[in-house]
């Protein structure tokens, strides 16, 4: 991902910020609003005192007061006024655009008591960067803390403040957890304020990102602001196979997307025959296979086994005519056999396969053993070759353990051979 303030490496191509926080030309932000107002070099007459600021990176946007003297504009770092302390965020957007958004939002003007204070310095800034490189590792701490007390709930950010003096615990729970005594822990672990904030699965895979099927960042954690409802029956005005793990998103939830498309296929789907399943000819009854919702086509497969296996394809047009007649009682007297469709005619056989035994030979490919066997654990005889007759004797020796330990063996044997002499 790149863009026009993005450096770019030896061959020219853009290197990326690997940033997904703001950058100069809001292409490659995480929940970024372009503020092209204030691009323009055009005078607001009716200046409006509200601002929206982001803070972590477009985790989590609010609106605030601007006074004039602070002189800050969009994309400055300030520090803003909390209930307990000050936070440091950055402008996203101001002026009149912040009126649009806060009606986009339903957010009324009488909720907004905090103010901006001033231009964040680089105390501030280094401040900033150095909680949050704590969060991680008080995320890890907390985790084992709730774990601990049996807790049945999932703890998925943290957020600090910008002083260091708070920090929020963002959780997904099924049922209502009693967090009481966890908060007592963690705040005696970690000598803050502690808030804990209950989100759906959709903003907790919106908060810590990741990638989706398609290869690109979520869309709930770069631009997707507000989460509607999605159903399967999105899924099927699509014809798509209802497959929950393929239609599920990383929050566990139908994936977000399945609405884009799904007001298209609604329109196209407005002047099909309302249900085309079954239709009647004089051939016999059909039904319907599949659909072409942008051809306007209908695949139909005859019941009986005489043209089983075979599909003809109808415009919408043709079958709301053979619909009509079916209504009366009567059969389409033409069959739905065209030029276009496979000529399978009555008696002759279906073929499921094709014999192509002896049409296709593949060379005989023996693959030769290789001895697995380390150079440490070879065999006695391997390594030391022994002659044939002290071979024998090893192996009778192994089968009969105490032939050789019988005491006068060999004094026996060396006088058979005397007396043979």
């Amino acid at each position: 991902m790149g863009c026009s303030s993005c450096s770019n490496d030896k061959n020219g191509t853009p290197a990326g910020c690997g940033d997904k926080g703001h950058c100069t030309s809001g292409t490659c932000n995480k929940m970024n609003t372009f503020d092209w107002l204030s691009t323009m070099e055009v005078h607001d007459p009716s200046s409006y005192p509200l601002v929206e600021i982001a803070f972590k990176k477009g985790a989590r946007k609010d609106f605030y007061f601007n006074p004039d003297y602070t002189h800050a504009i969009t994309g400055d770092m300030v520090l803003v006024e909390t209930t307990s302390g000050y936070d440091v965020g950055r402008i996203s957007l101001s002026g009149e655009l912040v009126r649009l958004q806060m009606r986009k939002k339903n957010f009324e003007d009488e909720r907004v008591v905090h103010k901006v204070l001033r231009k964040a310095n680089e105390r501030d800034l280094e401040k900033l960067d150095e909680v949050r490189e704590k969060e991680r590792n008080v995320l890890v701490k907390a985790r084992v803390i709730a774990r601990s007390l049996g807790l049945d709930m999932k703890l998925g950010d943290i957020e600090f403040q910008g002083d260091g003096k708070k920090a929020t615990f963002y959780y997904t729970a099924d049922n209502r957890v009693d967090f009481r005594e966890l908060v007592r822990q963690y705040a005696r672990e970690f000598r803050i304020k502690i808030e804990m904030r209950q989100i759906g699965s959709r903003q907790e895979s919106a908060r810590i990102g990741g990638l989706g099927s398609c290869g690109r960042e979520l869309c709930c954690s770069t631009w997707l602001s507000d989460f509607k409802t999605v159903t399967t029956s999105a899924a099927r005005y699509q014809n798509i196979a209802i497959n929950q793990t393929k239609l599920s998103g990383q929050c566990g939830r139908l994936k977000c997307c399945l609405n884009y498309e799904l007001d298209t296929y609604l329109d196209a789907l407005s002047d099909f025959p309302e249900n085309p399943e079954k239709i009647l000819t004089t051939k016999g009854a059909a039904s319907l296979i599949k659909t072409d919702i942008f051809k306007g086509l209908l695949f139909y497969s005859y019941d009986s086994e005489s043209f089983r296996g075979a599909l003809f394809s109808l415009t919408k047009d043709k079958v709301k005519n053979i619909l009509t007649l079916n209504k009366r009682g009567e059969s389409a007297g033409e069959h739905l056999l065209t030029e276009e469709s496979p000529q399978l005619r009555e008696g002759e056989p279906e073929v499921d396969y094709a014999d192509v035994t002896g049409g296709i030979e593949l060379p005989n490919i023996k693959k030769r053993r290789r001895n697995k066997r380390k150079p440490g654990n070879r065999r006695p005889d391997q390594t030391h070759p022994q002659p044939k007759g002290q071979a024998k004797n090893d192996s009778e020796n192994k089968q009969n353990p105490d032939r050789s330990r019988r005491p006068g063996r060999n004094n026996r044997n060396q006088n058979k051979n005397k007396n043979k002499e």
